[in-house]
């Protein structure tokens, strides 16, 4: 008979992220210091790299905090409206036709194509870099939002109506609850590219974020210090994924213990 585990933090769930960095940082020694199979002009080695982080701390860290919440507050701007889009496909198979093909033709353009013109079309500040995550990340959840509510089990739909539930309690005890778990994919689809995002509108943008930064200390050759930039906005991605996983364990309680585990 299986023991039931105990909640908290299992040991697993910290030291095997923590043995996956120390492999790759290892392999980054190995190529920059260790082997010189890449020039330090090109990818500094972690040591000059940690250098630069500590010694520029005063700079990037206050860009950290400006990059890390015009990511999140993208991010929730495209969530809502995301989802807002995916219920609209799914509502109406009329709607789906007539816009489908112009939300994945929206997609499909590069997005960096769109940074020269958002500053002509919205100016600076916030504003290109909102609009910038906002294209990268809202189709994902509309995707998953749409696919979610169009796919609901049939047996719980067959309870519903077997109820007689309107359509408001069929969407509201139904078909939006068995959703969840596919939108849940989209959003965390969605996150590592609200980062993406923002990096790439402060490439047109005044705001002295992470992306700002790279692109002026790469302008005078300290590539070291624009590495460490670059490290600092994947750790944030990571943390704010986390984050997110959080808050889908909160919210669906039942999904855990609905399927199987691997």
């Amino acid at each position: 008979m299986a023991v039931p585990r105990r909640g908290g933090v299992r040991p697993a769930a910290v030291g095997l992220p923590a043995l996956g960095l120390v492999i790759a940082v290892s392999v980054w020694w190995l190529v920059t210091s260790g082997l010189h199979l890449v020039h330090p002009a090109s990818l500094p080695p972690p040591q000059l790299v940690w250098a630069s982080l500590t010694g520029t701390s005063q700079v990037l860290l206050p860009a950290l905090g400006i990059t890390a919440g015009m990511t999140v507050l993208g991010f929730l701007l495209s969530s809502i409206a995301g989802v807002l889009i995916g219920m609209a496909l799914a509502a109406s198979r009329r709607v789906e036709r007539m816009f489908a093909p112009l939300l994945v033709a929206v997609n499909a353009v590069p997005k960096i194509a769109f940074g020269p013109l958002l500053v002509v079309s919205v100016g600076w500040g916030a504003k290109p870099i909102l609009v910038m995550v906002f294209l990268l990340c809202f189709f994902p959840i509309v995707l998953s939002t749409a696919t979610g509510l169009t796919t609901t089990p049939a047996d719980l739909a067959d309870l519903a109506r077997s109820l007689n539930a309107s359509w408001w309690q069929s969407f509201r005890k139904v078909r939006l609850p068995a959703a969840l778990p596919q939108i849940f994919v989209g959003l965390k689809v969605a996150m590592p590219l609200a980062a993406i995002g923002a990096v790439i509108g402060e490439f047109y943008s005044d705001k002295p974020g992470l992306g700002y930064q790279i692109l002026q200390y790469n302008g005078v050759g300290d590539t070291a210090t624009a590495w460490a930039a670059i490290v600092l906005i994947a750790l944030m991605s990571i943390l704010l994924y986390a984050a997110l996983s959080v808050v889908e364990r909160l919210a669906l309680p039942w999904v855990k213990a609905t399927t199987s585990a691997r």
